[in-house]
């Protein structure tokens, strides 16, 4: 018996409750985790769109979509564990989240829609690496041979150069092993963007800011174009605070005590206030220093100083080289774990061979080796055929947006709280989620509208920056 309770001990000390590894996730993992995923490159073009909304319309929408995130990110941080969000069973993806609390084949929808934007966004981090080192390429030359200068690189070798990166870096198993990834790509993100902003501000200090509006700004457009822009800008600052196709992942790899969803809520607040501050910072100095003419990147505005231009484009390159891993792995695992109920027995998809190089250690699995590097590789030529993808990964966002951030986390929100259909509380919730639906539609209106522009401009393979 001594024996028995003694192995017992030592297996509670290295798996947890489920019997998987002990998961080693804190607050502050998570944190870095969220601020991966939401303070991206896009951060840069948040000053366009304030140009478009104006200074109130602008800033509001940043703290509106704030709130509404952080509410419906926690609502879902309650929803990783069912019945009970404390003692309940683990979910150990969205999908399985949805389909434990809403029955039926809501969970397929949820699928579509999580793992397709997923891989999207993973090939549009693709596409704007290798714009960022073609920056850097024509920030050189311009310096070299004057502004008027013809500089027009090729997208095409960066991207394959960044996809064998990404295929050795795709072998780290999961969430429990990209901390260190996240903490590095959340330090570069600040970096960037605070390089942005500090540029901005030094033209605004140096009396060189162009005139702004309170209010919808349409100079130099059509009303139509305007029209556009606007949906397009509303859409876009919607979509930069939407993180919800990876929190539970993120939630899965944290310690089980202190409660996960309380861990989670935290991570959740300090994650949406620290994106929240640095949306805010980037898009008002951006926008106060082009006025009406603020570019769709704010450090394309800039050309000099010339080092730390180039040093905000490194950030930016070393940032989403991590956050692709960061936000691909949930289509990763579920992939691997469907993999896992249909062949149990073979070794190809479930073996782990222990591998040593001098003092690293690590485990090597054959079907992870294979697949990733398929998924990369695919990721990569799609990226070079269709450079014009960004306003794809618009319209899947704008697709996704509602039911992945709104819809599902307050419908399994009602579903556990037993809320009646009818009451006030059911009226309130049913109100955001159609306001935010409204929002989808019509950022995916602008979407499309670039896309249909996109597709008679560009050559597959042939895109020059």
């Amino acid at each position: 018996m001594e024996m028995e309770s003694g192995g017992s001990q030592v297996s509670s000390a290295i798996l947890d409750d489920d019997g998987r590894p002990k998961r080693t996730g804190t607050v502050w993992t998570a944190s870095a985790h969220i601020i991966t995923a939401v303070v991206g490159a896009g951060v840069l073009s948040l000053a366009w769109a304030m140009a478009q909304l104006g200074w109130f319309i602008g800033i509001c929408c940043v703290l509106i979509f704030a709130v509404v995130t952080l509410y419906t990110s926690n609502l879902l941080a309650d929803c990783y564990r069912s019945p009970d969000p404390v003692t309940g069973k683990r979910n150990y993806t969205y999908m399985e989240a949805v389909k434990n609390h809403l029955g039926g084949k809501m969970h397929v929808y949820c699928g579509v829609v999580q793992y397709g934007l997923l891989a999207g966004f993973a090939i549009g981090y693709v596409i704007t690496t290798s714009l960022s080192v073609v920056s850097i390429l024509k920030n050189n030359c311009f310096e070299k041979n004057g502004i008027g200068a013809t500089c027009k690189f090729s997208n095409n070798p960066y991207m394959i150069g960044l996809g064998i990166i990404e295929i050795l870096l795709s072998q780290i198993p999961n969430f429990n092993k990209l901390a260190w990834i996240s903490i590095v790509a959340t330090i570069m993100s600040f970096g960037y963007a605070f390089i942005g902003v500090g540029l901005s501000l030094a033209t605004v200090i140096q009396g060189h800011g162009r005139s702004t509006t309170l209010f919808l700004s349409s100079k130099g457009q059509s009303s139509a174009d305007s029209i556009w822009n606007r949906l397009a800008a509303l859409g876009s600052i919607a979509l930069a605070s939407a993180f919800a196709q990876i929190a539970i992942d993120i939630q899965d790899s944290l310690k089980s005590s202190p409660p996960e969803n309380k861990v989670m809520k935290m991570a959740n607040a300090i994650g949406i206030f620290s994106m929240t501050i640095i949306f805010l910072l980037s898009a008002s100095s951006g926008y106060a220093a082009f006025g009406s003419d603020t570019p769709d990147n704010i450090l394309t505005g800039f050309h000099k100083p010339l080092w730390l231009v180039n040093l905000a484009n490194v950030f930016i390159i070393v940032h989403l080289v991590g956050a692709y891993q960061v936000i691909i792995q949930p289509f990763y695992r579920i992939v691997e774990i469907l993999a896992n109920q249909r062949w149990p027995n073979s070794s190809f998809v479930t073996r782990e061979y222990p591998v040593k190089i001098g003092k690293l250690k690590f485990s090597m699995n054959f079907f992870r080796l294979v697949w990733r590097s398929i998924f990369v590789v695919v990721a990569t030529v799609l990226a070079m055929a269709m450079p014009f993808f960004n306003y794809m990964i618009a319209l899947l966002g704008a697709i996704g947006f509602w039911p992945s951030v709104v819809y599902f986390p307050v419908e399994m929100y009602i579903a556990r709280q037993k809320i009646r259909k009818g009451t006030i509380h059911w009226f309130g919730l049913q109100t955001l989620s159609i306001v935010c639906l409204v929002v989808s539609l019509a950022a995916a209106c602008g979407a499309i509208h670039g896309l249909a522009k996109a597709l008679g401009k560009y050559k597959p393979f042939m895109y020059k920056a």
